[in-house]
């Protein structure tokens, strides 16, 4: 039996639902935190959990590569290993292994690619990356699929993107038909690879093309999957064309399923996104800002090393809860990042994953009580005004 989405209320296009995994449930529209490596970088597992995040995300590439699947397996699954017992998606390694790879060859047998950390040659294919992330106990596992260079002709589009369903359909038939492995089975007959609260995504691709996109959720519908991505967006596109291909994307997909933007991304991104009708997103973008002086809040994207903020003693927002806001004031975090201190990129990782939260909170209380187009216009005209004036 496969996960459960419950589509809870509409507002225009916008949706508040439900999904059900085998490790609990995630209130959509939701923001899964990016953990890479086993690791949301710079929070531990409790400060994530803290922030309000109900599911994060791992990357097959990475962890097949260090510590690898086989180990995690053994030592009782991702879950355990990085102490997330909530729900945790699996991207496929198919981004990671066209970017990171030092060299590579696509076939129609997969990927055969040379490690970015010790040169290695590993081979990923669609039954491989099902299997992996089998090992890994992912609550939803995504399909392996190629990703289109951007930008890419009409031709080349095609192409990757007929690969890519010709993979989805591998995916499928071997996801249905993973081996147990020798795990036990429970009281009602079922492995725990197969019990329910398990699904699989497709990934629509096709770039920038309408014609493309249509084949592409077509062909996936026929093979029938649990959710649905959308791929090949976020990669330099821009946030006009990115939208554009959301609204007819979108249009083509189940509405009895959830929908993801796969790497999206900014807060503005998110609400508009979540205008059109995604349910999931991710992106490094609040980690990463964290880690580099950067934070996100209601009026905007701050700098803390800015010599404004050294003699602050006030607080990134009044409003928000975070333990930077809490109990740090601006001074404070403009010393540690200035003067260095790991304390200041975390505080700020921190802070940027809550206000993440905070943001997909609202909007899904926006959503259940019909007045999502008025949240959205408050929200553009705070981002507006930009900061306070500095004292």
């Amino acid at each position: 039996m496969s996960l459960d989405f419950a589509l809870l209320a509409r507002d225009g296009r916008a949706r508040l639902g439900r999904i059900e995994t085998a490790h609990g449930p995630v209130a959509t529209p939701a923001f899964m935190p990016v953990g890479t490596a086993a690791t949301v970088k710079a929070m531990t597992a409790d400060a994530v959990r803290a922030t309000g995040a109900e599911m994060v995300l791992a990357n097959t590439y990475h962890l097949m590569l260090r510590p690898g699947a086989e180990r995690i397996e053994r030592l009782g699954g991702l879950h355990r290993f990085m102490d997330w017992p909530g729900p945790i998606l699996t991207d496929s390694g198919g981004f990671q292994v066209m970017s990171l790879a030092k060299l590579r060859t696509i076939t129609e047998a997969g990927v055969t690619f040379q490690s970015h950390v010790d040169g290695s040659t590993h081979e990923l294919s669609p039954e491989r990356a099902m299997d992996i992330q089998r090992q890994l106990d992912a609550d939803v596992t995504m399909v392996l699929d190629e990703c289109t260079p951007f930008p890419a002709d009409e031709a080349t589009a095609a192409d990757s993107m007929r690969r890519s369903m010709r993979w989805a359909a591998r995916c499928k038939e071997a996801f249905a038909r993973r081996p147990d492995r020798g795990a036990s089975i429970n009281a009602r007959g079922d492995s725990p690879a197969r019990r329910p609260g398990y699904g699989l995504f497709g990934i629509v691709q096709g770039g920038v093309y309408e014609n493309l996109r249509r084949e592409s959720a077509e062909a996936l519908k026929t093979i029938g999957f649990d959710g649905y991505a959308v791929g090949g967006l976020a990669v330099g596109e821009g946030q006009e064309t990115t939208f554009r291909v959301l609204d007819f994307t979108l249009l083509l997909l189940s509405e009895d399923r959830p929908r993801y933007l796969m790497g999206v991304g900014k807060p503005a991104d998110l609400v508009g996104a979540v205008a059109r009708g995604i349910d999931l997103f991710d992106c490094v973008l609040p980690t990463r800002s964290g880690r580099t002086e950067q934070a996100f809040t209601r009026f905007g994207q701050l700098t803390l090393s800015n010599a404004r903020h050294r003699d602050d003693p006030r607080p990134l927002d009044e409003r928000c809860a975070c333990p930077a806001c809490r109990k740090h004031s601006r001074a404070y975090l403009n010393h540690l990042i200035n003067a260095k201190e790991m304390l200041g990129a975390m505080l700020l990782t921190w802070h940027n994953l809550h206000y993440y939260q905070d943001l997909m909170r609202e909007m899904r209380t926006a959503i259940g009580e019909k007045r999502f187009g008025d949240f959205a216009d408050q929200f553009a005209a705070d981002q507006a005004c930009g900061d306070i004036s500095p004292l």
